[in-house]
């Protein structure tokens, strides 16, 4: 069992094969395990990489004449580029965007109440309910009363 993998190498002395082959008429443990040996043998060597098979003359030739003609697939940040064409419409574009929403804005404005006066501020202080129909006159009230 020892020298089995250097026997079924072949690097043996020819006294210590005749040893082992002796060996293996009368004992089944051993020869099946020599049996099982070749056969993992005959697996490993199945596995094997063969060689890689040489390309065709002038393949590499062809290959490089083809990558050569082609022209680069435009991508996204390439729109960006030094293309001053380009970088003026879209600054047009986003000016014209701006005026558009700028005037609805402006048009759709509502009308927003003034700030109040600190005179109309008085004024309300003292009236119990605030009317904005009568803020003028009581407003005058409240400036009369205050007067020194």
């Amino acid at each position: 069992m020892e020298n089995l993998e250097e026997y079924l190498a072949g690097v043996l002395e020819p006294s210590q094969v005749r040893t082992i082959e002796a060996h293996l008429e009368t004992c089944k443990a051993c020869r099946d395990e020599v049996t099982g040996m070749q056969q993992v043998s005959l697996w490993m060597s199945a596995l094997k990489v063969e060689q890689a098979a040489a390309p065709p003359a002038h393949f590499y030739a062809k290959v490089m004449q083809q990558v050569g003609g082609r022209q680069p697939a435009p991508t996204f940040f390439s729109m960006f580029a030094l293309d001053l064409a380009f970088g003026r419409r879209l600054a047009f574009a986003c000016l014209m965007t701006l005026a558009v929403l700028g005037s609805y804005l402006v048009t759709r404005e509502t009308g927003e109440p003034a700030l109040l006066s600190p005179e109309v501020v008085m004024a309300q202080q003292d009236a119990p309910t605030f009317d904005p129909a009568q803020a003028h006159e009581a407003m005058l009230a409240t400036l009369t009363r205050y007067e020194p």
